[in-house]
C-alpha cells in the first residue's frame, strides 16, 4: 500500500496473516524495506522530473500546496535540529508524514542525495518499530480479552 506507506501495510498485513504465526515479522519486514526504498525513488523522481511534471498545471497546485505545507512544518525544525528532524518527522507514524513527505522536504531544503538514504533509513525504521509494536500490543490486548 505504497500511499499509505506502512502506517496502513503493517496493519493490513496483521489482518491479513493473524492465522499464520510469525507472520507479523514478515509483514514488517517487507514494508519497512519496501519504504525504505520508497524514499529515494520519490526523492530521484522529484529531482529528475519537478520541472516537467509543474508544466502540468494541476500537478502543479498539488505541488505548490505540498511545498508550503512541508515549509512550514519542518523548515524551522531542520534549522534548529538539522537533518535528524526530518528523520523524526519521517519515523512520526501520523498522517502526512512518512517517505513521501520527507522526500519531498529533503529535496526542498537541498539535502543531497545520499544524506536522504540515510535519514530516510532511521525515520523508516523508527516508524516501522512504533508501528508494529502498536500493532503487537494491541492484537495482544484484544486476544487477551476475547478469551
Amino acid at each position: 500500500m505504497p500511499i499509505f506507506e506502512l502506517r496502513a501495510s503493517i496493519p493490513w498485513g496483521f489482518l491479513q496473516v493473524s492465522s499464520v504465526p510469525y507472520g507479523w515479522i514478515y509483514v514488517s519486514i517487507v514494508a519497512i524495506i519496501t519504504n525504505i526504498i520508497l524514499g529515494p525513488v520519490i526523492y530521484f523522481v522529484l529531482d529528475k522530473f519537478i520541472d516537467l511534471f509543474r508544466r502540468i498545471k494541476i500537478i502543479d497546485k498539488i505541488y505548490m500546496k505540498n511545498v508550503i505545507r512541508v515549509q512550514k512544518k519542518i523548515f524551522p525544525k531542520v534549522e534548529k535540529y538539522g537533518p535528524i528532524a526530518l528523520a523524526f518527522f519521517i519515523g512520526i507514524p501520523l498522517p502526512g508524514t512518512g517517505s513521501y513527505t520527507g522526500a519531498l522536504a529533503a529535496y526542498l531544503l537541498g539535502i543531497k542525495k545520499k544524506n536522504f538514504f540515510w535519514i530516510n533509513l532511521i525515520g523508516v525504521l523508527i516508524a516501522g518499530v512504533l508501528v508494529t509494536l502498536v500493532m503487537l500490543t494491541g492484537s495482544h490486548f484484544f486476544a487477551f480479552f476475547a478469551k
